[in-house]
């Protein structure tokens, strides 16, 4: 997985919005980019209402949230238009975004090793470069913990780490790599 301080890697992905959404032209604002495993399952549905529930928040602190998984644009869509997500969407069929970012290995699920997406958010200075990395992350809280950063709070509190509302681990130091 990358680390704050590294120049995060540019892609080109579908958008359910249409088109294709690239980090190169993007420049000079912030992005907030977050792998999630898939559409229309409860964590990743809860992750990505959270995101477009403070999207006009996000816009104020002059910050894009992308969410990307391996799901169709068609697929993408359609979970967009059932939970009314303002979030955009890109699709990464040939995990090529993934692979780049360190968002794709193996996990552990349900106590079995298995390969998948690392749900993961990376925010992306207007420079281009990892400012922060949320590696493993915890779905309730979360979107609230990356706009505090992107607000300019700084990483959530250490304290809040192991809480019912802990977002991921949050790292003061830039993220290790994954085990």
């Amino acid at each position: 997985m990358l680390n704050a301080g590294d120049r995060a890697p540019d892609f080109s992905l579908e958008s359910d919005q249409g088109g294709k959404v690239s980090l190169s032209d993007l420049r000079g604002k912030t992005v907030v980019l977050y792998f999630y495993p898939k559409d229309d399952t409860p964590g990743c549905t809860r992750e990505a209402q959270a995101f477009s529930a403070a999207m006009s928040a996000f816009a104020e602190a002059g910050a894009v949230v992308l969410g990307v998984s391996r799901d169709s644009v068609e697929r993408h869509r359609k979970f967009r238009d059932k939970y009314d997500l303002a979030v955009t969407l890109l699709s990464d069929p040939d995990l090529a975004a993934h692979n780049a970012y360190g968002a794709y290995g193996e996990k552990s699920m349900y106590g079995k090793k298995v390969m998948g997406t690392i749900r993961s958010t990376f925010v992306i200075g207007p420079d281009g470069v990892i400012k922060h990395v949320f590696g493993s992350v915890k779905v309730d809280g979360h979107a609230d913990a990356v706009l505090a950063l992107v607000r300019g709070a700084g990483a959530p509190a250490p304290a809040a780490k192991g809480s019912a509302k802990s977002s991921a681990k949050t790292p003061s130091k830039p993220a290790a790599k994954p085990r």
